[in-house]
């Protein structure tokens, strides 16, 4: 298989690597670009474990080609911070103790971020609907769906307070 020269952008940053032309972003991600949150549970789209963002769009990076994000623009799980400053969704997680053992938590991290941006006042239905492509075998979902539901209201809030 021939390699391809990708220049891309991600969690802001230009990047420039070069990949197989039948390689996963996912791996692309983790073993080219050393950004190991988006982990591979079941490498056909169904856990949603390895969520990434694709020009604002969330995808299982287990099923988009790292040729494919071109000049395109990736936010990772990575991205998600500023600096030493969680983002509210990570925070929430931590507080509504919506995590264990981590391999899910970046995905639902990324989708819930995803869900908000687009609809910063969810109902819980719309919360549950919007992470149903993610799978979690520890917690179950009540603890998820709460943080999700409490960082939203947080960044309203903190939207608000910015507009006056």
């Amino acid at each position: 298989m021939s390699s391809v020269t990708v220049s891309t952008t991600v969690n802001g940053d230009a990047v420039q690597f070069v990949c197989p032309a039948d390689e996963p972003l996912l791996d692309v991600l983790r073993n080219r670009l050393g950004l190991t949150g988006a982990k591979e549970g079941c490498g056909t789209g169904d856990c949603g474990a390895c969520s990434v963002t694709v020009d604002g769009t969330l995808v299982c990076s287990c099923l988009v080609l790292g040729a494919e994000v071109e000049g395109r623009e990736v936010e990772t799980v990575e991205g998600m911070a500023d600096g030493d400053e969680l983002h509210p969704l990570q925070r929430k997680f931590i507080e509504h103790a919506a995590l264990q053992c981590g391999i899910c938590t970046p995905g639902f991290l990324i989708a819930a971020q995803a869900l908000l941006e687009h609809n910063p006042d969810p109902t819980e239905k719309e919360v549950r609907y919007a992470l149903a492509g993610n799978l979690c075998r520890c917690t179950g979902y009540d603890k998820i769906v709460k943080a999700v539901l409490d960082a939203g209201k947080e960044m309203r809030k903190a939207k608000s307070s910015k507009k006056r």
